[in-house]
């Protein structure tokens, strides 16, 4: 019995180890969590992954559950409000995932879906009551995570709203170049933006600033779908504007990793001709400072100017080479 619980437990912790993994990747991709650092560990296994941050929230959870509930049989609350509550929540997630991707109707999902959710929530009814005895850790954990998500998906739509308020669109833009044309200089530049086919924040303060434009300038976007994968022919689209402008959109699935030089070299065979090797990259580098009149609580604010401190620089999320990288910092009020 040792032996074989022993061999459940290891069996248990690798699949949470992967499990966090693998979720945090998924949050990053669809923007509910800052850029970390991927690990891949297999040349073959996409999804064999490795978020160093996040073993380390997981080491120092295991060593405070340990210390904190001293033996197995006290974590037993915490552990059925957890399991139950997990239950619950698959089964309304199946609910949804049948009425929306499947297209069942509701006489087909609510006769399934109500006999799992009947005895997942008297399951979840009877470990409630022990909330006292260390049901609530789980629960505040819950919490802590979703608002984490919450905040971060927020302040992210606040801050790209405020860096694009009032800016023209890229067609706009390069119209505007035929009435004040600045000096254009030999080179490619890519410059990243957050919106489709929109006027980077960080092309307009080099215009400003510096008077130049390269002669050939991209205006690249890469979009998370609600999708694992796109296909490869569905990933890249190209559109070529006036005054050697280019706009080009990519389309990533939350279960791939994007990768800027791969997108050029498909935006290649559409007829972008830019080499890796004859690029600049610029891009944007946003400081959060607290605004007069907050949209967001104080908290909330220093909550999200933390996790955009912490975060992981776009070069690196992007698979862009260091080396050929200018990045331009501005200051944003939330």
């Amino acid at each position: 019995m040792v032996a074989l619980a022993t061999a459940a437990t290891v069996i248990a912790s690798q699949a949470i180890i992967s499990g966090a993994f693998s979720l945090t990747r998924q949050a990053i991709q669809l923007g509910y969590l800052p850029r970390m650092r991927v690990i891949h560990t297999s040349p073959t296994e996409i999804g064999q992954i490795y978020i160093p941050q996040v073993n380390w929230i997981l080491m120092c959870a295991t060593m405070g559950l340990v210390i904190g509930f001293h033996s197995s049989s006290q974590l037993a609350a915490a552990y059925g409000v957890a399991v139950t509550a997990t239950m619950s929540i698959t089964s309304i997630l199946f609910f949804a995932v049948a009425r929306r991707r499947w297209r069942w109707s509701l006489w087909h999902v609510v006769p399934i879906v109500g006999v799992f959710l009947t005895v997942d929530v008297l399951f979840f009814a009877a470990n409630i009551s022990k909330i006292g005895h260390g049901a609530w850790f789980p629960i505040v954990v819950g919490g802590i995570i979703f608002t984490i998500m919450t905040t971060w998906k927020k302040g992210r739509a606040i801050l790209s709203e405020r860096l694009y308020a009032g800016s023209p669109t890229l067609e706009q833009f390069v119209a505007q170049l035929d009435q004040a044309a600045p000096l254009r200089v030999p080179g490619k530049a890519v410059f990243m933006a957050a919106n489709p086919c929109a006027t980077p924040p960080a092309l307009v303060h080099n215009l400003r600033h510096n008077k130049v434009l390269h002669e050939q300038v991209a205006v690249v976007t890469v979009l998370t779908q609600d999708i694992p994968r796109v296909a490869r022919d569905e990933k890249v689209q190209v559109q070529s504007l006036d005054n050697g402008f280019w706009c080009v959109s990519a389309r990533y699935g939350f279960m791939e990793e994007p990768n800027v030089p791969y997108v050029l070299a498909l935006a290649r065979e559409q007829g972008l001709d830019f080499e890796l090797e004859e690029i600049v990259f610029f891009l944007g580098r946003e400081q959060v400072v607290p605004d007069r009149r907050p949209v967001m609580a104080r908290w909330r604010e220093a909550l999200f100017s933390f996790l955009s401190l912490n975060a992981l620089g776009a070069t690196r999320h992007f698979k862009i080479p260091p080396e050929q990288v200018i990045e331009i910092g501005t200051q944003v009020e939330i």
